[in-house]
């Protein structure tokens, strides 16, 4: 997992409320469990005027003009705003999924659904929960500034606007340091890979029958 510490990005807006995970990533694309080949997908039935299938050349797909993921001034943009309870809806992992492979590293909402707010952590998608006033604020700037961008310290836990605003978050410390190590379940195993070694050498020494290897 990549490893998260300082971030500065072009923001985005999904301005609505309820964005559940079908809408992030639609359910005829849960069939691979790679991690990776989403984001392509990402938002895809408000993203295109056509139905998406899974394997389909999106680049001849017809784009929805009004969508603001398709215009130019939020093309390679990072950090996504959005509104309350984002993520709502079925727990699937494809979507923050869909969201890193696209190439987001932030969002910042003022609520998010449980799971899909720890599964961004197991992906290195860091999550910012912000007060209503303040993502009103945000939304306002970025409608008004095109180019609009924001720089994020997770050491300092502090998303800073372009007028050198501050603005603080939270976030539980071991979710912080995993981010800021880059680990995620797997990473933080193989830390304690020596550990676990002389674990199993003393196992295969008190009972070397359970080692046995049946032909």
């Amino acid at each position: 997992m990549k490893a998260f510490t300082t971030h500065s990005g072009l923001v985005a807006p999904m301005d609505r409320a309820n964005v559940d995970t079908d809408m992030i990533i639609p359910k005829q694309f849960l069939k691979s469990i790679k991690r990776s080949g989403f984001g392509p997908n990402l938002f895809d039935a408000v993203r295109y005027l056509d139905e998406g299938q899974p394997g389909r050349d999106n680049s001849q797909r017809p784009l929805n003009p009004d969508f603001p993921l398709n215009w130019p001034r939020y093309k390679g943009a990072s950090i996504l705003l959005a509104r309350g309870n984002f993520g709502c809806g079925s727990s699937r992992e494809h979507a923050p999924w869909a969201l890193e492979d696209y190439g987001f590293r932030v969002v910042i909402a003022p609520s998010y659904a449980d799971i899909f707010y720890n599964n961004c952590f197991k992906t290195g998608l860091l999550p910012i929960v912000l007060d209503d006033k303040i993502v009103d604020k945000l939304f306002a700037d970025l409608e008004s500034h095109e180019g609009y961008s924001l720089d994020i310290d997770l050491e300092a836990q502090v998303v800073i606007d372009s007028q050198g605003e501050r603005f603080s978050f939270e976030v539980d410390e071991f979710r912080k340091t995993c981010l800021l190590e880059g680990l995620d379940e797997i990473g933080l195993t193989l830390k304690q890979g020596d550990a676990i070694k002389k674990f199993e050498q003393s196992w295969r020494q008190q009972s070397p029958w359970l080692f046995d290897v049946i032909c």
